[in-house]
């Protein structure tokens, strides 16, 4: 895994992109480390912010978590200490839960306080979080193929099927979970021998489907969905996709290589960086539609 930063931060390969929309940046935050996720903590009206800190899949220690302002101040720095790879989070009961590496830890909302950290038997690169209606929190396996489902503290196998396709990106819209795969035959420079897709799992069946129009267009991390409209990155161009049921998926925004595991307050997109150490937040027409 000591490659894996160098080559995912400068391994790119040549996608068809449609023309660029519209979009305007609102802000732009700096001076984080390998930021991987921004998420938006709507009870506090803040942004939390992974930081990993080094190489993705290494236990070091050097993992933190910061705290962004709404409007892009830094309000701390290092909030949560004491992880190693920080990815993507989700919040439940009052408690934040992130990926990092085998473990999801779990931090005090409040406080910001490490509670705990909940070992995933078989676990090799979890990756995004997302919680249901339920509580119940959901993790992506990305080199494992496959998710992983919290109840509590106990984790379980939820599915496992090679159609996930390296599963990066995950979130809850309704009684399915809408999954940003990074694809298939994944290659020394992380680029793929076939690009990702978004996906469907069926929360009750564990079905596995493809978006119709949205198969094989590129490697993708981040995934949110907002109105009628998902929106996805693909870290190795940096391309900030929307796709809507009956179109094809659209480059809305254009990044440097890097871009990663997105949030939203349901009408800006915020988006980590992670070559540049920042987040940017931008709005376009249609994210509140």
């Amino acid at each position: 895994m000591k490659t894996f930063i160098t080559s995912i931060c400068f391994a790119a390969f040549g996608i068809a992109l449609a023309p660029v929309a519209q979009a305007g940046e609102v802000w732009r935050a700096s001076g984080f480390q390998q930021p991987e996720s921004a998420l938006f903590d709507a009870a506090n009206n803040r942004i939390i912010v992974s930081n990993i800190v080094g190489n993705p899949g290494e236990a070091d220690g050097n993992g933190y978590l910061s705290v962004l302002s709404a409007d892009g101040k830094v309000v701390a720095q290092h909030w949560t200490d004491g992880m190693d790879a920080p990815k993507g989070s989700a919040i439940s009961g009052g408690k934040l839960y992130v990926a990092d590496i085998t473990k999801v830890r779990v931090v005090d909302l409040a406080s910001g306080k490490l509670v705990s950290a909940i070992d995933v038997p078989g676990a090799v690169f979890l990756n995004d979080v997302t919680s249901d209606s339920s509580g119940k929190i959901y993790v992506t396996d990305m080199l494992a193929d496959a998710i992983y489902r919290i109840d509590g503290d106990k984790p379980e196998l939820f599915v496992k099927d090679a159609k996930l396709a390296a599963p990066n990106g995950i979130f809850v819209e309704g009684g399915r979970l809408i999954v940003a795969s990074w694809g298939k035959g994944i290659k020394a420079d992380f680029s793929t021998a076939e690009p990702g897709s978004l996906l469907s799992v069926d929360l009750a069946s564990k079905t596995v489907s493809p978006l119709p129009g949205a198969q094989n267009f590129a490697d993708l991390d981040g995934v949110v969905a907002i109105g009628d409209s998902i929106y996805a990155t693909a870290y190795m161009t940096g391309t900030l996709y929307r796709y809507k049921v009956g179109g094809a998926p659209e480059a809305v925004v254009q990044f440097k290589p890097g871009s990663a595991d997105i949030g939203t307050d349901g009408t800006r997109i915020f988006v980590p960086l992670m070559n540049e150490g920042e987040i940017a937040a931008v709005s376009f027409d249609g994210t509140s539609q």
